[in-house]
């Protein structure tokens, strides 16, 4: 794959980054990471095509078996008083219609029979984060296309990709980060309840893929103002490909990884890349940091 060579507008420090002043807040709901995932394999059998987390009782975290698609990509369920927001649909070989519902009745089963409309978001639109858009659609699901145009409709954002929105589930706050570099559609979400900011495919511990040297670029430096002052328990990504080892991966196409990175981040990542990326100056090279790896690719 050739590197893409796109200029990238120099770095102007902290004055030129979005406001981000501390804000009021409750204290951070706590919740609970596992060790480890199993990622499918060595050999594949009867295994379930989405493994299932509870970070907490409002927050899941469900995984796609690489023994269904080789991506493994992790989904993300908020549970609001008034919607559920699902952030990704998975990747071909697995429906993840079915999990879904079984979370919303057992949600709603604690919750007097409240059932919660379900929303579904993009963290972008390559096909596996939203192959599953057809069945929840089908099963009376709201699915925002992964558009820029679309996505900028649904939450009223008129300054794309500089504006920064909030969405509110019912008693549960998002802010919506646009975030393009990776792809034309990238955001991030913010959950205001847990301080967890999920960041799709521009940053997890894995490879990073950048089509847009300028964008991806801005919108590291969007992540840093951002964070900056807000409490950030988790950064989680879409991806694991990096090995524990320090500076190690994973070949593309690998299904079982069985001694894969945690999942988790932290704002020091999104420093580490953001000082990268400067240092990079008017063109985006390959890098390999020790969790994750600045990989530019070509349209």
């Amino acid at each position: 794959m050739r590197l893409l060579r796109n200029v990238v507008p120099a770095f102007v420090g902290s004055a030129a980054l979005i406001a981000s002043t501390a804000i009021a807040q409750e204290p951070l709901e706590a919740g609970k990471l596992p060790a480890s995932w199993p990622t499918g394999g060595p050999t594949c059998g009867s295994e379930e095509a989405f493994r299932i987390h509870e970070y907490n009782p409002d927050f899941v975290i469900l995984r796609q078996s690489g023994c269904t698609n080789y991506e493994k990509p992790f989904l993300y369920l908020l549970f609001g008083a008034r919607r559920a927001l699902l952030f990704d649909t998975g990747a071909p070989g697995a429906d993840v219609s079915g999990p879904v519902s079984a979370l919303l009745r057992q949600w709603s089963a604690r919750h007097h029979d409240r059932l919660p409309s379900l929303l579904a978001v993009h963290s972008h639109g390559h096909s596996d984060h939203t192959a599953g858009d057809a069945p929840l659609q089908a099963a009376g699901a709201t699915v925002v296309t992964a558009k820029p145009d679309a996505v900028q409709r649904f939450f009223g954002i008129t300054r794309w990709p500089d504006q920064v929105v909030t969405y509110d589930l019912g008693e549960r706050v998002l802010d919506v980060i646009p975030i393009p570099g990776h792809e034309v559609a990238s955001i991030a979400l913010y959950d205001r309840r847990t301080g967890i900011l999920l960041t799709g495919d521009t940053v997890y511990p894995g490879r990073l893929y950048v089509r847009d040297g300028s964008a991806f670029a801005k919108s590291i430096e969007r992540l840093v103002g951002f964070t900056k002052g807000r409490p950030i328990a988790h950064v989680l990504g879409a991806h694991v490909e990096n090995q524990r080892t320090p500076f190690a991966d994973y070949p593309v196409g690998t299904k079982h990884q069985p001694d894969e990175h945690e999942l988790a981040l932290g704002r020091a990542h999104i420093l580490e890349l953001f000082d990268a990326l400067r240092d990079m100056g008017d063109r985006v090279t390959r890098r390999a940091l020790r969790d994750l790896t600045i990989f530019p690719v070509g349209n």
